[in-house]
């Protein structure tokens, strides 16, 4: 099974490139964010028209997490637990949840899209909104995901560069809230419940690949970018590992998104 995490930086902007994309990769699964838009305006029919089930967690505007699939997807699941309201989980007073997470069941692996939130700027509730946030997905991972005992496999965008490999400034980026050390040591807590990165698993001593690029001062045509986008997979789902790439093609195309897709390859387990 092919399972690809995309941020697609707005489905309805880049749907050409991305259908485009689809065509060309064949993944099997695709892990949208950054979807910008409500349910009822997801182009859901054009991916159905490719052969993909779809399932979906939009907001207005900003936001939004989608999951396509070519085989069924079941035991869908909404927001990640704690998002219920609570006026601590929010930026400030009056704002909605944000779409942020979805989860399901494909073929007997469970899935997740995570689109977890950038924390800039770090002296503002954003960043206390950022580490709260991952808290709750350790205790989601901790304890509703791994005693599952089966295949999982966590993509998205984490924004979070692990180490100073995955930026290409370090000293530019040390404050920033991708790389600041309580940021990942949060993500490490993340490893350390027994789960493997598995882009860096399989790369473990490639420096300067990169999943971001930012739109400004020609970062794609220097290459200087971050790693940001990952998959994040228990015990059962390493086992089956195959294979981990960053797909850089759609991201030089016109009209790109910011981030290009992760390929996560895994082995049949039927």
């Amino acid at each position: 099974m092919r399972i690809a995490t995309f941020n697609v930086n707005s489905v309805r902007a880049r749907i050409a490139n991305i259908l485009e994309w689809l065509d060309e990769a064949q993944p099997d699964v695709v892990l949208l964010q950054e979807i910008k838009t409500i349910n009822d305006d997801f182009p859901e029919f054009d991916f159905q028209a490719k052969g993909y089930h779809c399932a979906i967690h939009g907001q207005k505007s900003y936001n939004g997490v989608a999951i396509l699939s070519k085989h069924p997807i079941e035991d869908i699941l909404i927001g990640l637990p704690g998002e219920d309201g609570r006026t601590s989980d929010k930026w400030q007073e009056g704002d909605e949840n944000q779409a942020r997470y979805i989860e399901a069941t494909i073929q007997g692996i469970r899935v997740a899209s995570i689109y977890l939130p950038n924390g800039n700027p770090v002296d503002t509730v954003k960043y206390p909104f950022k580490l709260r946030w991952m808290d709750r997905l350790y205790a989601h991972i901790k304890d509703n995901l791994l005693p599952l005992e089966m295949p999982i496999a966590l993509g998205g965008d984490y924004n979070i560069c692990p180490d100073d490999r995955d930026v290409y400034d370090p000293p530019r980026w040390a404050n920033d809230a991708l790389c600041k050390p309580e940021s990942r040591a949060k993500f490490r807590a993340l490893i350390n419940l027994g789960l493997t990165e598995a882009w860096r698993s399989l790369h473990p001593h490639a420096e300067q690949q990169y999943s971001y690029w930012d739109y400004v001062k020609g970062r794609y045509q220097k290459d200087e970018g971050l790693r940001i986008d990952h998959f994040l997979l228990s015990p059962q789902a390493t086992d089956i590992l195959e294979a981990c790439e960053i797909d850089k093609t759609p991201r030089a195309k016109e009209k790109a998104s910011d981030h290009t897709p992760v390929i996560l390859t895994l082995k049949d387990i039927a």
